[in-house]
């Protein structure tokens, strides 16, 4: 990816607009396809043995207390993360879609009389609040039990008992009392959510599809964009409204879970506000991922 942010881009977008050449043309003298190649299949293996790792370590958890997600050392690791992925949404993917969808080889209209970047990137975002939220609603309809034997209703009165861990919440018309140990600190409903991977009682074969699944799932697209970068002109109005969509798409996608899965979560973790050192380390570690990442910028 081209170092561009947006507003370099948008200084620079009346010079190209002039010399913009949208035919195929052979970009030999600027990109080394070869080496470009022989860097996408070790991101192939690289990403698939990290990715397999890190799902692997919460829940080897549940076996070795060490690796428990809710010590103090998985909340730094999480910030740092955390400040990857936003600035991989926000620094790496969001310029390339504006340069995509604002490219003088797309027509005027629509792509030049509407900021569909940004819009892209917003439904993308309120679109995965929608996913999560139905899910994680749909887990608790289904796994809670609730005192009156009916399952899902939460109209007035909730009683929700969870045994593991000896979590027991009773929420009466808003408000709500916590009662019983609770490793991470933190509400019994962010411990529940955050969870369903890494310490629920799933059998083997589950939790090993799922640890494939999300193994596969990134080296698997990267595989597919090398099969399919040769057939296609990079410079069509199709392909540039494709990809700037996608990437619009992911950037709000990394930048929603960045801030709200894992930021919002563990910053006002109890946990993390009750120790002083410990909040100062997320603090740091989240700047210095997102730092790091940004740095890459440079060269990517």
């Amino acid at each position: 990816m081209k170092t561009l942010t947006i507003l370099f881009f948008f200084l620079l977008l009346s010079k190209s607009h002039a010399d913009c050449d949208c035919s195929v043309v052979d970009d030999s003298s600027y990109r080394n396809k070869h080496e470009a190649l022989v860097l996408k299949i070790t991101a192939i293996f690289s990403i698939l043995i990290g990715g397999f790792i890190g799902v692997c370590i919460p829940i080897l958890g549940k076996w070795v207390p060490a690796m428990r997600p809710d010590r103090d050392v998985f909340f730094v690791v999480k910030a740092f993360a955390a400040g990857v992925i936003l600035a991989t949404g926000f620094i790496h993917i969001l310029p390339d879609a504006f340069k995509n969808l604002t490219s003088p080889c797309l027509s005027d209209k629509p792509w030049g009389e509407f900021p569909f970047t940004g819009f892209v990137a917003m439904v993308a975002a309120i679109g995965t609040l929608m996913v999560d939220s139905l899910a994680t609603g749909y887990f608790n309809r289904r796994h809670f039990i609730v005192d009156d034997g009916q399952k899902g209703k939460g109209d007035v009165e909730d009683n929700v008992h969870v045994h593991e861990e000896h979590v027991h919440v009773h929420t009466h018309a808003g408000h709500g009392h916590a009662h019983g140990s609770v490793a991470a600190g933190g509400g019994s409903s962010e411990l529940i959510r955050h969870r369903v991977i890494s310490q629920a009682k799933f059998k083997a074969r589950s939790m090993a599809i799922m640890i494939l699944f999300f193994s596969l799932t990134t080296p698997v697209g990267i595989a597919i964009g090398i099969g399919i970068s040769s057939v296609y002109n990079e410079n069509s109005p199709t392909a540039l409204i494709v990809e700037g969509i996608l990437n619009a798409a992911a950037a709000g996608i990394l930048i929603y879970m960045a801030l709200v899965d894992l930021l919002a979560a563990d910053f006002m973790n109890p946990k993390v506000q009750g120790k002083g050192i410990l909040q100062a380390a997320v603090n740091m570690s989240l700047l210095v991922g997102a730092g790091l990442m940004s740095l890459l910028a440079k060269w990517a």
